[in-house]
């Protein structure tokens, strides 16, 4: 491999400008992708205080982070998920600076500018590294595709709750947790 082909690590990550902008590495390739837009940040907001306030009295469960805040998968793979679930049993995954290895759930806004990305390559990386479940929200088309570990391993699409059915957010690392679209995209 040429010096210009070589994979990116950790280390070169590290050192990308302070930008603004979202810097990852999957692969070894460095990804950018530019500031998000005011929807993409309203739709953030409303999940992290969703799952932020059911979490206050049931701090066991785990703890909700919003970007950016790396996710080191390896030393090839870091990425700044939108927002992520650290499950109770994954407490020591967390540092003052990241976390080190899969997320129990990682959730993606997507945008024209990652869409592609979140819905290929990223779908594929957190399914090789174990994360646990993965929400793609589409402002556009008011729907939130949840991949979810299956018991055999595999990654499937398992729902894809709309708006236009009445649909709601659950999860089974949340029990008890529900977010009806309707509060997720009002006014979007």
């Amino acid at each position: 491999m040429s010096r210009s082909q070589r994979k990116l690590t950790y280390a070169d990550f590290l050192l990308f400008p302070d930008d603004g902008k979202r810097h990852e590495l999957i692969d070894g390739v460095h990804y950018v992708t530019p500031s998000p837009s005011l929807t993409h940040q309203e739709l953030l907001g409303r999940l992290h205080l969703a799952i932020g306030n059911f979490l206050v009295p049931r701090r066991h469960l785990g703890r909700v982070v919003l970007s950016p805040f790396d996710v080191v998968m390896s030393n090839h793979d870091v990425v700044e998920p939108d927002l992520l679930f650290i499950a109770g049993d994954q407490q020591t995954m967390i540092t003052e600076a990241n976390v080190q290895g899969p997320p129990a759930l990682v959730v993606e806004i997507l945008s024209p500018g990652s869409r592609r990305r979140d819905q290929g390559i990223k779908r594929k990386l957190f399914d090789e590294k174990g994360v646990r479940e993965y929400w793609m929200v589409d402002p556009k088309g008011r729907r939130v595709s949840i991949c979810r570990r299956a018991g055999d391993g595999t990654f499937p699409l398992v729902d894809t709750p709309t708006l236009a059915w009445d649909g709601a957010l659950t999860t089974p690392l949340l029990p008890g947790w529900s977010l009806p679209l309707r509060y997720l995209f009002a006014e979007i």
